[in-house]
């Protein structure tokens, strides 16, 4: 894949449902996990995104100065190169969050030279494969209960999974 471009479904800006406060939610296109229960499934197929410059992409992240960012699909590990250089964008030149959505797991990606290039720079990672057995409506920004919010710095700190705080009352 191109580290310049990411096939996207969408952006969407001044989403609430991606994470706290509002954030502006790149969806890629491509997935390897074909989760059953997706509600997303036209997204496992790369070629239903549209080629979208990181450029371009980024602009639109700049328009929205209150919202933070979230990158979600799809899998965003998917196009790591393309996210990673989004990523690295979107952490030097502004002050924004940035969550991502995988249906890989925390440990699998940080072992994986390739996938922590864009690992280190996500501040949250809601991980986990979608689990239709397992999915509550309850739960903030996940599906299913085996899908865990990471601190990700922390956890790349310590050597082990640090679960994210969220309070919404806080």
């Amino acid at each position: 894949m191109e580290d310049n471009f990411i096939y996207i479904l969408d952006i969407v800006d001044d989403t609430t449902v991606d994470g706290p406060g509002l954030r502006t939610s790149v969806y890629g296109a491509g997935c390897e996990n074909a989760c059953p229960g997706c509600h997303n499934p036209e997204s496992w197929d790369i070629n239903n995104g549209k080629k979208v410059s990181v450029d371009e992409i980024f602009e639109r992240i700049l328009f929205n100065e209150f919202s933070n960012v979230t990158f979600s699909g799809g899998d965003p590990f998917f196009q790591i190169d393309g996210f990673a250089a989004l990523a690295e964008r979107v952490k030097s030149e502004t002050r924004k969050t940035i969550w991502c959505y995988t249906g890989y797991k925390f440990e699998a990606l940080a072992k994986n030279h390739k996938a922590r290039k864009l690992l280190e720079l996500v501040d949250v990672l809601v991980d986990g494969p979608f689990m239709q057995a397992l999915r509550s409506e309850k739960l903030y920004f996940r599906g299913s209960s085996n899908q865990r919010l990471i601190d990700v710095k922390r956890s790349l700190e310590s050597g082990e999974v640090v679960i994210f705080d969220y309070d919404p009352m806080a």
